[in-house]
């Protein structure tokens, strides 16, 4: 299959979503030229803020090569990734990202992101999201622990 093949099937995973009573998200993740997995955005059904086209796609495609990294991997998104998925995108390692519609496209049809990028860009202090540091010290503890730990997997 081609690029746009690919893409026209995250297409129209997103315009499937929509009648069965998704959001217009798509997502197909290939390697070797095959559809490895897809996802769509079901973030109301399931009653999960985190279950994004993308995301969705990302944990398929994890759950069958069986393995958190998905380097060799590419991810065709019928939108441009909002922040989460962009984070997911990189943590997963793949290789290459297409994408169709733009987080313009998606602001001008109430899917608009912007806030979140304002809000990195500003100190922990002013962010709408009030934030406390508590127990820093034991919870240091841990990152001890993974240190020294000679078995982990690192990733």
């Amino acid at each position: 299959m081609k690029k746009e093949e690919f893409m026209r099937k995250a297409i129209e995973l997103s315009i499937e979503n929509i009648e069965n009573g998704g959001g217009p998200f798509g997502a197909v993740i290939v390697k070797g030229g095959k559809i490895v997995a897809t996802g769509v955005n079901r973030v109301t059904d399931s009653c999960d803020p985190t279950a994004h086209a993308e995301v969705c796609a990302i944990r398929a495609a994890a759950k069958k090569l069986g393995t958190f990294n998905l380097s060799g991997c590419e991810i065709y998104t019928s939108c441009e990734p909002c922040p989460m998925c962009l984070g997911a995108i990189y943590w997963a390692r793949l290789d290459k990202m297409y994408y169709a519609n733009t987080k313009t496209d998606a602001m001008n049809i109430g899917f608009d992101d912007s806030f979140i990028y304002d809000e990195l860009e500003l100190k922990l202090t002013e962010r709408k999201l009030q934030s406390e540091q508590l127990l820093r010290n034991e919870a240091l503890k841990a990152f001890e622990a993974w240190s020294n730990n000679n078995e982990k997997i690192e990733y």
